[in-house]
């Protein structure tokens, strides 16, 4: 393998799901509300699709979303949901030691707006980053994968791919990339080890 391709949020941060408990809880709402409500509520995904297509404005898509979870106060909704999140660094430092040993990088994020990046240090981790919002396009629709091969110059079967999230996984394996399901960095990064015959740690 020649290429790797990663997910951003629960993949280099932290659990984003632990982020969105630690809101509930503080929102007063059951733990696992924000889980549930984009699993079990057709709308609200498609909420959140919407954004991450660019399809409308953060501050819109909090708007609309607020509802969904049965409250009020929806500025800065997105902020609060992430307020959990910072970086994994021994996944960043993977990504990095990879890309030094001359492995080509991307990153391919399903975006959530801006505030969700600002205090990642992209220096020398991906050789191009695409985001959704940006693009039009998001995870797990075959069309952002293949634009990430494209853009790093490799076809898929020379590439692994990492996510957090099953189908994301899927969407990459469809179009021919080799997929890790990503559950922590003391499982992902012995399995890019193998896979890209490099040390990363």
């Amino acid at each position: 393998m020649n290429g790797l391709l990663t997910d951003f949020g629960g993949v280099l941060t932290t659990n984003v799901f632990d982020s969105f408990r630690a809101f509930s809880v503080s929102e007063g709402l059951h733990p696992d509300a924000v889980k549930r409500t984009f699993r079990e509520n057709p709308e609200a995904l498609a909420e959140l699709r919407r954004l991450e297509r660019g399809e409308v404005a953060v501050d819109e898509f909090e708007r609309r979303f607020a509802p969904h979870l049965g409250i009020n106060a929806h500025a800065g909704l997105v902020e609060r949901l992430f307020a959990g999140v910072g970086p994994d660094e021994p996944m960043v430092q993977a990504v990095r030691l990879a890309h030094d040993a001359g492995v080509r990088t991307a990153v391919i994020s399903n975006s959530w707006g801006d505030a969700t990046y600002n205090a990642f240090d992209w220096e020398g981790l991906f050789d191009d980053v695409l985001i959704s919002g940006e693009l039009g396009l998001h995870k797990p629709e075959p069309a952002i994968f293949e634009l990430a091969c494209e853009r790093i110059g490799l076809p898929p079967a020379e590439c692994v791919f990492v996510d957090d999230l099953r189908e994301n996984c899927a969407g990459a394996e469809a179009v021919g990339l080799t997929a890790i399901l990503h559950r922590g960095a003391d499982t992902t990064i012995p399995e890019l080890e193998r896979l890209l015959e490099l040390t990363l740690r």
